[in-house]
Order: structure tokens, then C-alpha cells, then sequence
């Protein structure tokens, strides 16, 4: 707890929460919080990272694509990260794009995104196809959403920074999966970040259960017959757990608590018809405090996504030479030339387009004076596969950190013009080759400092 006190009034309601258990809970506030990481399993699977992995992993139990990981180390300075092969996630913020059911296809919202490792789970679930809308109502904190899209190499998602009331005028029952990570009054992580005490004694849990109302009432209106939605918390507050699910209940009376695989060692919702809800504390798991609800809005079917009709775009012939090297279908009516910039956009077209947007799929290239130079985004959704002139190294090797710091480097390949700087084949970005000299193209923003 680093010296700091816990509130009394805090105090008081976790005794009658927990009864006997609350020492331990006590007791876990002194232990040192558990480093994890969610693999992108875009990239790689879980078999293959434990085999490649550079740090000692262990699962978490409730997720096949997260570990533990121990030792002194530091994996987001790893070119494994750099290649966006996992992301730093605490252990119990994994459970709940785990246990939403996303299927390729599907339309999907992760309502309260940023800084976006849930949005990215989601995107890797989806497989390239369907649409993602990653929103969050701060167009300032989607730009780290949309860092950690690019690293993951994810193409079918809006970056949006849209009001959810708003959303819901113009997305009714258009989603098959939701995802709300609501705002809350952090109880759950005290141990991780104790500076959310005093934010809790200034707005306490009733302050984030009306934020919390607002929030679901408009998700649900947008949660198509036969959906499935996900809400969690990062408290224990039954003011923004339980009741807010019996909220939901009561204003959307089809809808139903789905049963959550217990896989760690979880504790049941604590009102009656919210049984199937689960409690993360962390005196009974590797993890931090966390709340996370299944629910299914009736028995409806899904829908057909059908896909509405775009002009097709003439693309510079710099363009179509460069996608030559490319072995990968795109489709041509996807692609968009917005002022400088040209976009491979998500599966399906949105039935509105007014909101605020961020980024718009997959950021393919940008003109400069008439020439095409291809963007970060597009060297991370690619692979040693699907582009054909490659030139790899090895993590420890040093002309990896040279060009992760944005320096020239040298290598043996004999080419010219562009080409995929890989790590262990992963991709870190793109270079101009000339030669046996490699000028350096990664974007600025993602260099390791």
C-alpha cells in the first residue's frame, strides 16, 4: 500500500463485503501487483510465443492467451514488442474480451476503449473481417488506441471519439457483441495505483453509478435481438456491479446473466439474479480487482452484413507497383484517398459516418508529391508470407535496436527500393534498401527511445 491508508468508510464496506476474508484482502494490498501480457494472436500462437519467449512465462488461468511473466525484466522494451507480437495487460483486465464471444464477421463495439488492449484482442478475434468501432468518448486517449491497432496490425476497426448517446440515434440493435469497461471508482486496483484512493474519496462509487446508467441504457438500445455484451469494472462497489446489471435487467427485461467459465478462483455475483456475475479479488488470484457480467439480449438471430456500395478509387500507378510485392487480396472497392492519405477500409460500411473519427481501417500509405510511400500500419498487418522482399534480424541482434532507434542500418541483401525490416520474421516496419544500406522508414512516433 506504499504507507498509504485505506478510507474508513472504504474499510467498512469491504469488512461487510468479505466477512472472514477481509485480512486476507489486507494482506494482498502489501503484496507486489503480478506482471502480464496478452499475446496477439493475429500474429502469433500461444504455443509458438512460449516457445520463442524471451522471459519466464506462466498462464493465467482464465485466458488461454495470457501469461505471467517473472523475473526482472522489461518486455516493453522487447523487439518482441516493438513487433507487436503481445501487449502489457494486468491479469484480470484480460477477462473480459476473453469471455466475449466475437466471431469473424461479427459487428462489434468496444464502447469505453481506450487505451485500447481490449480493442485489440477484439481485432485479433474478428480475424480481418466484420467491423470493430473502437470508441471512447476522449479523442486525446484514442491516439494511444490507435498506436496499439497500428503495433497489433489490425485493419478492420474505426478509432471513434463519439458520445455513446449519440451513437445509439444512429446504431440501433446494429451490434452482435458490446463491450463495456466502464468508467469507475477503481477500488480494484488500489495496489496498482494508490493515488485512486483519494479520486475515490472525492467521487465516490454512487458518483460513477449514474455515469455507469447512462453508459448501459444506450448500449443495450444499440445491442441487436440475440447479442451478447460484456460489462466490467475495476471495483467492487455492488452500487456499480451488481446493480448495475439488475439495472440493465429491469430496463431491458430480455435479457439474461450468462454463466462465466470459472477458470480461477472467482467469486459469484452477491445479489440475487446476478449468480453468474464474477468477482476478481486479489487475495484469491494472481491479479487485481475486477468485476465482469455476461449478458445476452433474447434469442435473435443474427443478421446478414451486407456490405454497401463505395466508389472505387483510381490508385496512383506508384501505388500499384508497390502492391506487386505484396502477396495478399485486397479489395479494390475498399480502398479510400482522403486528402493525402489512403485507407483500406473495414469489411463492411458503417450505416453513419458523422462521428468522430480518428482513423478509418487501415492506413495503407500517404502521397508525397505525387509518390506513394507506404505507412507503418500497413508494414505491421503484413508478414515474411504476403511481402517478398524481407531482410530479418535477429532480436539480439544490434542492427535491431539501430533501426527500433530510427537509424540507418547494413545488411547482406543485395536489393533496391522497399523493403519489410523484420525481427525473428515479425515485422518492426519498413526500409529503402539500396544496396547493402537500409534507410530507415519506421514511423517517428513508434521509435524506442
Amino acid at each position: 500500500m506504499m504507507g498509504m491508508k485505506l478510507p474508513e468508510t472504504y474499510e467498512i464496506r469491504m469488512k461487510s463485503l468479505l466477512g472472514e476474508e477481509y485480512p486476507a484482502y489486507l494482506q494482498s494490498l502489501e503484496e507486489p501487483e503480478t506482471l502480464s501480457l496478452h499475446i496477439n494472436a493475429g500474429k502469433i500462437s500461444a504455443e509458438e510465443f512460449r516457445r520463442i519467449s524471451p522471459f519466464e512465462l506462466s498462464p493465467v488461468p482464465w485466458c488461454a492467451d495470457a501469461f505471467y511473466v517473472h523475473g526482472d525484466v522489461r518486455p516493453g522494451t522487447h523487439p518482441y514488442w516493438y513487433a507487436g507480437l503481445y501487449y502489457l495487460q494486468e491479469a484480470s483486465a484480460s477477462l473480459p474480451a476473453e469471455v466475449l464471444p466475437v466471431q469473424p464477421g461479427d459487428r462489434v463495439l468496444d464502447a469505453c476503449a481506450a487505451p485500447g488492449g481490449k480493442t485489440v484482442t477484439l481485432a485479433a478475434k474478428l480475424q480481418d473481417t466484420g467491423v470493430l468501432i473502437s470508441n471512447d468518448i476522449s479523442i486525446s486517449r484514442q491516439n494511444a488506441t490507435l498506436k496499439n491497432i497500428q503495433r497489433y496490425g489490425a485493419g478492420n476497426t474505426y478509432v471513434t471519439g463519439e458520445d455513446l448517446n449519440r451513437m445509439a440515434e444512429y446504431f440501433p440493435e446494429y451490434f452482435d457483441c458490446i463491450l463495456l469497461d466502464v468508467p469507475c471508482s477503481g477500488e480494484g486496483m488500489f495496489r496498482k495505483d494508490p493515488s485512486l484512493i483519494k479520486a475515490w474519496e472525492e467521487r465516490g462509487p454512487q458518483y460513477y453509478a449514474e455515469i455507469q446508467k447512462e453508459i448501459v441504457t444506450s448500449a443495450l438500445g444499440m445491442l441487436r435481438e440475440g447479442g451478447k455484451l460484456v460489462y466490467s469494472t475495476c471495483t467492487f462497489s455492488p452500487e456499480e456491479d451488481e446493480e448495475i446489471i439488475l439495472y440493465m435487467k429491469k430496463i431491458c427485461p430480455q435479457l439474461q446473466v450468462l454463466p462465466i467459465a470459472r477458470e480461477g478462483n472467482f467469486a459469484h455475483g452477491i445479489l440475487p439474479g446476478t449468480e453468474n456475475c464474477v468477482r476478481l479479488y486479489p487475495h484469491r488470484l494472481q491479479g487485481e480487482g475486477h468485476f465482469t457480467a455476461l449478458l445476452q439480449k433474447g434469442e435473435g438471430e443474427r443478421t446478414v452484413s451486407v456490405q454497401s456500395q463505395r466508389r472505387r478509387e483510381k490508385l496512383p500507378e506508384d501505388m500499384t507497383m508497390f502492391m506487386t510485392h505484396i502477396h495478399k487480396q485486397y479489395d479494390p472497392d475498399r480502398f479510400m484517398i482522403l486528402k493525402d492519405r489512403v485507407l483500406y477500409l473495414p469489411e463492411e460500411d458503417l450505416p453513419y459516418t458523422g462521428m468522430r473519427t480518428v482513423r478509418s481501417g487501415l492506413l495503407f500509405g500517404t502521397l508525397k508529391k505525387g509518390r506513394f510511400e507506404p505507412s507503418q500500419h500497413l508494414a505491421m498487418s503484413l508478414s515474411t508470407e504476403t511481402f517478398d522482399r524481407v531482410v530479418s534480424f535477429a532480436a539480439d541482434d544490434p542492427r535491431t535496436e539501430k533501426y527500433l532507434r530510427g537509424e540507418t542500418v547494413e545488411t547482406e541483401t543485395d536489393e533496391n527500393g522497399w523493403v519489410l525490416v523484420c525481427t525473428d520474421g515479425y515485422p518492426l516496419g519498413f526500409g529503402r534498401c539500396s544496396g547493402t544500406v537500409i534507410k530507415n522508414r519506421i514511423d517517428p512516433g513508434v521509435r524506442k527511445l
